[in-house]
């Protein structure tokens, strides 16, 4: 039975997981959710409550989490990219960067999006205010921390790239990282050229539209 993954082609965290299959080739069946395939939606509903995609089913095993799921497949379904290091501090430190995209700049990023559709209980230009102040100190953070990297964490790309890509991707659609931030610019421009981004990113053009904060005209 080969793996299913539910989730959304828009979805920054379900880019997540699409980018770790893609690297490795892995083969798996993709199921959307959205109107036109309430099945989808049924199933995905019954198996995670929760209300959150991506979900991995592997057989018996229903995965849920971007990063449990990443690892998950690096234990039983690896490729040649190894998306975290053997060495344990090595991939303690590619976790704490899988973490700081997905709290720093992925969630301060949302916050100005569930404000402008009304998800949270403050008006828009309040919320873009926030995720404007937080993004910034990222930015400003990440700025350092990549001088005289090619990856997240050094010469190989791995786990925290794949946080980092929809990460980094949406958010400068949120808050355009300054010019004041070369090397962090030429990161994300690096994470668009690499294939598996690329490929997730394609298959979510359709969608832009649907961007709440409008999706500007590039990338």
């Amino acid at each position: 039975m080969p793996l299913i993954l539910y989730g959304h082609h828009f979805s920054s965290y379900t880019q997540k997981v699409l980018i770790s299959l893609y690297e490795n080739a892995t083969p798996f069946e993709f199921r959307n959710i959205g109107p036109d395939t309430p099945q989808h939606v049924a199933e995905w509903q019954r198996r995670w409550p929760l209300g959150k995609f991506p979900l991995l089913i592997d057989g018996d095993r229903d995965i849920v989490e971007t990063s449990i799921i990443i690892e998950y497949l690096e234990l039983k379904h690896p490729g040649p990219v190894r998306l975290l290091p053997i060495d344990p501090i090595a991939a303690l430190n590619v976790r704490f960067l899988d973490r700081f995209f997905d709290l720093h700049v992925m969630e301060a990023m949302q916050i100005a999006v569930l404000a402008a559709l009304g998800r949270i209980p403050i008006k828009k230009e309040e919320g873009l205010a926030i995720a404007t102040e937080r993004l910034e100190r990222a930015y400003a953070w990440l700025e350092g921390h990549l001088k005289g990297k090619t990856w997240a964490a050094g010469d190989n790309f791995t786990m925290a790239d794949c946080a980092a890509a929809p990460s980094l991707f949406y958010a400068d659609w949120t808050y355009r990282i300054p010019e004041t931030y070369p090397v962090l610019r030429a990161y994300r421009a690096r994470l668009l050229a690499r294939p598996s981004f690329a490929r997730a990113v394609d298959e979510a053009r359709y969608f832009r539209p649907n961007f709440p904060l409008g999706a500007p005209d590039r990338d």
